[in-house]
């Protein structure tokens, strides 16, 4: 009887949210959406959650919140392994950076299990001083996302690739022509050739197009997944019970599909404001005002990995930023035991590859 009532309370949620999508469809309205889902979403912390978990029952539950990630990203269709390969060299080739001291693995790291970022607040720059003024996020399945950077400026992982290697306070390449130059005298002409089928291949658009076949290739690898399939042994009773609680707390408001997150931009400080007030988020870009204090929403896969948190790296724990949101985001002040039991879950999100 109990997860009756709690599929037919979530079976409503769904609707309502569906609902809200419709009601709350243009842009400037997205806060006002969030703010109804995330009541609606609060709702499930009533006794409809109470229980301990079952995962059959958790699973069905949750499945029209979450889905498992897709085995390809979007763009694939023209990747093959020779251009994946040549992407792969240039992601850690430093003669992309002014004075080759900086690779894009500098700043997102994949050696060591670091989880694609460098665990830094801001990451610093080719130049000696330069340092960034948002938190590196994660390269791992980065493709899936709604757009690139906090502020959505580019489009797909090949625009974005172009960003970083001619950004002053990065990799800080005058311009376009120096980037092929370094590049052709780095000997990578006739693997360009080989790739794209033509001589002189080596061009700033292709650069970008090979790095983007290969950061395609990141797709992380959990435990939640195998859940999400069916395998009851995947999560442990306390990953089950934080799970629970990371629904019936409203986390579900903005961390929702395969990614939990990365498909919406939310405002930071949501319902109590966000100290930090220097940064104002998308606005930068559309200097539209309802875009004032509007981030990406972060995906939370591998979340566990890729410390210090938000856009400015304010949090730096996981348990930080899960308190953090809960405050600003939910106006909730979790206590510590949930915040333990929603962190014990996010670890099963951790990458296995």
């Amino acid at each position: 009887i109990h997860y009756n009532i709690c599929y037919n309370v979530i079976i409503i949620y769904c609707i309502l949210n569906t609902y809200s999508q419709l009601l709350f469809k243009n842009k400037e309205h997205s806060m006002k959406k969030t703010v109804f889902t995330a009541v609606v979403g609060l709702a499930l912390s009533t006794s409809a959650f109470a229980a301990a978990p079952d995962a059959d029952a958790l699973r069905k539950q949750v499945s029209g919140f979450f889905k498992p990630l897709a085995e390809q990203m979007p763009g694939t269709e023209n990747d093959t392994a020779e251009k994946i390969a040549l992407g792969e060299k240039l992601y850690f080739e430093t003669a992309l950076s002014v004075n080759g001291t900086q690779s894009c693995n500098t700043c997102h790291r994949l050696d060591e299990k670091l989880g694609g970022v460098d665990n830094k607040r801001f990451s610093d720059g080719a130049i000696e001083g330069a340092i960034g003024d948002r938190n590196s996020p994660t390269v791992w399945n980065a493709g899936f996302h709604i757009a690139q950077f906090w502020d959505g400026r580019a489009a797909d992982l090949k625009e974005q690739a172009k960003g970083p290697i001619l950004n002053p306070v990065e990799m800080a390449i005058p311009d376009e022509a120096t980037a092929v130059k370094n590049i052709k005298d780095a000997g990578y002409s006739d693997e360009f050739a080989k790739v794209f089928g033509k001589k002189d291949a080596v061009t700033y658009d292709n650069i970008a197009e090979a790095i983007a076949a290969f950061e395609r290739t990141l797709i992380s690898k959990d435990r939640f997944d195998d859940f999400l399939k069916g395998d009851n042994n995947a999560l442990t009773a306390e990953e089950l019970t934080g799970l629970n609680d990371f629904v019936s707390s409203g986390c579900i408001a903005c961390h929702t599909g395969p990614l939990l997150g990365g498909n919406m931009y939310q405002k930071m400080g949501l319902v109590k404001p966000y100290p930090n007030t220097e940064d104002t988020g998308r606005f930068q870009e559309t200097n539209n005002p309802a875009d004032k204090f509007m981030f990406k929403v972060p995906s939370l896969r591998i979340i566990s990995q890729t410390a210090p948190y938000f856009h400015d790296g304010a949090a730096e724990t996981l348990e930080d930023a899960i308190y953090q949101m809960g405050v600003y985001q939910l106006g909730r002040e979790l206590d510590d035991d949930k915040v333990a039991s929603i962190a014990t879950f996010l670890k099963s999100l951790d990458n296995q590859r």
